[in-house]
This record gives structure tokens, C-alpha cells and sequence, in this order.
């Protein structure tokens, strides 16, 4: 009877697809929890903020808490937009299809261009993490020899080894399909959710100062930035980290019911990570031995842990970390390469042909994984002599993710201001989430946002783009590297079109060139 009933199901969610313009090809094999898994572990609280923590407080002290829930109500409202949207479009590369369909071709193709080239480079800097951990869990995974330490140049080298090692498993993984996929994802957030639950635990239960440690704005005020600036800038940390609750979306294609499952999904990830990672900051403010030593601001959350678990326990979650770092590198992998199959089904990208193939048995579309994973290999090696053009274009792959989100809910607005919005040319089931009445409010709102951020984002500060004070010009890394991506996306889409129409010159049995 189970077995009727999933088919059955499987039917209908493929007559819709259909009915949206395309036959099904992907297979559907993801339940709620899969779906969950894949934005919950491309956010990855506890690989970021691992990484993060010290880089917030170190501009506005223990008050950098507040910086958090700002910016989870602030995603929160681009969540629910998306939410409404993946009712509507359960369809895979959702950035792309969503602002296709609300804004148009070249709109679409934009967001989709942006949001590929985001991923890439995102799938770099997750796999390069390994290297803050591994080397602390035993001095044979540096193979390289030497200082450990990612600025030096042996710490630079050995983690372009140890992330070029993880993408070539992650690849490998999303060759064989979305089931293998989905298990590997599963278990990696199961781990990562009971780690979470783990440092929460016992930094509290270790906590040697009250909750209001978050109303100490000594830092704030005594900073250089001012008050406003600083906590603009800490602010930037929640901006990296709560990012790709939108890959249950990337994934419709492959879930059970999606127009129904990829909604809850898309919000329950952001929000449980964002009431995660907001517990594991306070509980981390709360039970550090000293505010005022400079280590955290310095060495972050690994101080913590290290000085409340002690070493057993310390490397015990040192594991739990690695494990989350390779299921955020699996995650982002999987909704990029969903992405660029999307774009080249529709002929957007050059060699869609083959990048628009699926496995007849796997149903997977294993070139996209490939190519991610060969040219997140190839920025890595950027951070070989020069980490910090790495870590430059790192915090600028962030901007391009918040304009790629930009080109939804903009044209989402313009869709309501028309009197437009949901208008897909078919019948819509009965109850799909949607935000009603709410739904000008919280995009307008969802729009002023995502601006904000941008520009905050791409400030040209000498704290975030140019710390050593040595390469002026990394100060407009910003706009220049998103300057230069626009211009390589008009060069690309233009010579796509040129090679469309030649060939469609050449097909044509009424043209007298043949």
C-alpha cells in the first residue's frame, strides 16, 4: 500500500514538472530530513562560526551577538519570498528558474551566472577549512611540513592539498548519485546538529559570567570605526554565514513532494540555524576564561572549547567539525552543479549539451559536479603565496550570492506591484505556503535588506579587503571583481548566442547558405 501510495505520489510531482515545462530526467529520491540536510549543512554553523567568531568579536567585542539575529531576521524575510516561490517553481537551479520567470531571460540568466560562479568559489573556501582542523588532530595530515597556520606558506600549500582531496570525494559522491548524496549529507548534519547541541551544552553549563555579557560595549565604543561602523563591520560575519538556505529549493527536482517539503524546509534550515549558531555565540561569550586578553579576537571559538572541554574532548568535536566541513563542501557542490544542469537544459551555458546530461541509471548530472569541483580545485590554488587575494575573493563571492538574491526578490516585488504574482499559467494545488496579505511588506522589506547588505558588504574598508595596509587596490575588490564577472557573463552570453543562431542558420533547410 506504501509503495502505491510513493508512486503515485512520484506521478504527480512528475506530471508537475511537466506541466512546468520540462520531463523529468533527475530522480526523486529525497525525503523532508534530505531536503533539510541540504541547506542546514551549506549554512554549517558549526564550520563557520568555528572559523568566524573571532573576526565578529574582534570589531565590537562581546555586543557583535546582536549582529546575529539582526541579520537571521533580515534572511528570514528573503526566506519566506523563496518559500513562496519554491510552492510555486518546485523546479532544480532555483535561483535561476525564480528570477527567470519573475524577471525574465536576461534577469534569469544573470542571477543563475552570479549564483554559479558564488558556489564555486564557495566550494573553495569551505574545503580549504580543513586545514584549521585536521593539522590539530594529528600532525600527519600537514603533509607539507612546517607552520600549519593558513597564512603561512607552508599552511597555504598544505591546504590547497587537503581541500583538493575533499572536492575530489565530494565530486566522486555526487557522480554516484543523489541517494549515496543525500545518505552522506544526512548523517554528516545528524552529527553536526548533536555537536551543536554538544558545545551549547557544555559552554553553558562552564559559563563563568550571566547572559548580559552581550550588553558589554566597552570594545564598541572605544573602536576606531565608531560604534556604527563596528558594528557594521562584525556585522559581516552573520552576512558570510547564513547563506544557501535556498539549496531545498536547488533540489526540487529530486524531492518528494516538493512543493510542499522544499518550502518548510527552506525556513526550518535558516532558522534553526540561525537559533543554533545565536546559543552557541552567547554560550561562547559566557563561559570564555577572558574577554580581554585579545584571544578571542584572535584565536575565536577554538580558545573557548579548548579551554572549557580540554583536549580529549576538544579533538572529539575537532572531528565533528571536519565532518561538517566535508558535508557543507558536499552540500554547496550539489546545489551548484544542480544549478549550472538547470541553466544548460535551457542551452544557457557553453557545452550545455553535455553539462545538461543525466546518468540514465544514477540520475544524476555528474558533468556539472565535475566541473565545479575542477574549477573549485583551481581557485584553491590561488591560495598558494598569495591567501590573501583567497580570503579577498572569499568575502566577494558573498556579495555576488546577496545580488544573485537580489535578482529574485526584485523582480518578485515588481511581479506584486503589477498584481501578477502567482499568475503560472496552471492550476495551483490547495494549500501551498504563501504569505498573503503579508506579502508586499515583507518583500519590500526583504528587498531594502538584501540592498543594505550589498553595500555593506562591498564597502571598501582596509579592516576586511586590505588588513596589512599593503594592496590598496584590494579595497574595491568588491566592485571590481563583480564589475569583472558582469563583464565576462555579457561576453559569455553574447558569443552563446552568436554560436545559437549560427547553428540554427546552418539547420535551416530554407536557408540558401546551406
Amino acid at each position: 500500500m506504501t509503495s502505491t501510495l510513493s508512486t503515485t505520489a512520484s506521478r504527480t510531482d512528475d506530471a508537475d514538472l511537466t506541466a512546468l515545462g520540462y520531463q523529468p530526467t533527475l530522480h526523486r529520491k529525497l525525503g523532508r530530513y534530505a531536503s533539510f540536510a541540504a541547506g542546514f549543512s551549506f549554512v554549517s554553523i558549526l564550520t563557520t562560526i568555528f572559523q568566524l567568531f573571532a573576526f565578529g568579536y574582534s570589531f565590537a567585542g562581546p555586543a557583535f551577538f546582536w549582529t546575529w539575529p539582526v541579520v537571521l531576521v533580515g534572511q528570514l524575510l528573503v526566506a519566506l519570498n523563496f518559500a513562496e516561490l519554491a510552492a510555486r517553481y518546485p523546479l532544480s537551479g532555483a535561483v535561476y528558474q525564480w528570477s527567470r520567470r519573475m524577471g525574465g531571460e536576461v534577469v534569469g540568466w544573470f542571477a543563475g551566472w552570479f549564483m554559479a560562479i558564488a558556489q564555486v568559489i564557495t566550494a573553495a573556501a569551505a574545503a580549504i577549512a580543513l586545514q584549521v582542523v585536521l593539522p590539530q588532530l594529528w600532525d600527519g595530515f600537514q603533509v607539507v611540513g612546517g607552520d600549519p597556520s593558513l597564512a603561512s606558506p607552508t599552511g597555504a600549500a598544505n591546504a590547497v592539498i587537503l581541500g583538493a582531496i575533499l572536492l575530489v570525494i565530494t565530486t566522486v559522491i555526487n557522480c554516484l548519485g543523489v541517494r549515496l548524496m543525500s545518505h552522506v549529507n544526512s548523517i554528516g548534519v545528524t552529527c553536526e546538529i548533536v555537536g551543536v547541541a554538544a558545545v551549547i551544552l557544555a559552554l553553558f553549563s562552564a559559563a563563568q559570567r550571566g547572559p548580559e555579557v552581550v550588553a558589554d560595549v566597552s570594545v564598541v565604543t572605544t573602536s576606531d570605526l565608531g560604534a556604527v561602523g563596528a558594528f557594521l563591520v562584525s556585522g559581516l560575519m552573520a552576512a558570510y554565514v547564513m547563506v544557501g538556505f535556498n539549496s531545498a529549493g536547488e533540489l526540487s527536482e529530486e524531492t518528494k513532494n516538493p512543493r510542499k517539503t522544499a518550502p518548510r524546509t527552506i525556513l526550518s534550515a535558516l532558522i534553526i540555524s540561525g537559533i543554533g549558531g545565536g546559543l552557541m555565540i552567547i554560550a561562547a561569550l559566557m563561559a570564555a576564561p577572558s574577554l580581554d586578553d585579545g584571544r578571542l579576537a584572535t584565536e575565536g571559538l577554538p580558545y573557548v572549547l579548548t579551554a572549557v572541554l580540554g583536549t580529549f574532548w576538544g579533538k572529539v568535536l575537532l572531528v565533528d567539525v571536519a565532518i561538517a566541513i566535508f558535508v557543507c563542501t558536499l552540500a554547496i557542490q550539489t546545489a551548484g552543479s544542480r544549478l549550472v544542469f538547470s541553466m544548460a537544459r535551457d542551452g544557457k551555458l557553453p557545452a550545455s549539451a553535455r553539462l545538461a546530461k543525466v546518468h540514465p541509471k544514477r540520475g544524476t548530472p555528474m558533468w556539472p559536479s565535475i566541473a565545479i569541483g575542477a574549477l573549485a580545485v583551481g581557485i584553491l590554488a590561488i591560495n598558494i603565496g598569495n591567501s590573501a587575494l583567497f580570503t579577498t575573493l572569499c568575502s566577494v563571492c558573498i556579495v555576488m550570492v546577496y545580488l544573485a538574491y537580489l535578482m529574485v526578490t526584485v523582480p518578485q516585488l515588481l511581479s506584486r506591484f503589477r498584481g501578477d504574482w502567482g499568475r503560472v499559467g496552471q492550476t495551483m494545488p490547495a494549500g501551498l505556503f504563501s504569505l498573503g496579505r503579508w506579502g508586499l511588506p515583507v518583500n519590500v522589506l526583504a528587498v531594502l535588506y538584501g540592498a543594505l547588505m550589498v553595500i555593506n558588504l562591498s564597502w571598501p574598508r582596509p579592516e576586511v579587503y586590505d588588513p596589512s595596509g599593503e594592496h590598496g587596490i584590494l579595497l574595491f575588490s568588491a566592485p571590481i571583481m563583480v564589475g569583472a564577472v558582469l563583464l565576462l557573463g555579457i561576453w559569455v552570453r553574447r558569443n552563446l548566442r552568436v554560436r545559437q543562431n549560427k547553428a540554427a542558420e546552418a539547420s535551416d533547410p530554407t536557408n540558401p547558405a546551406r
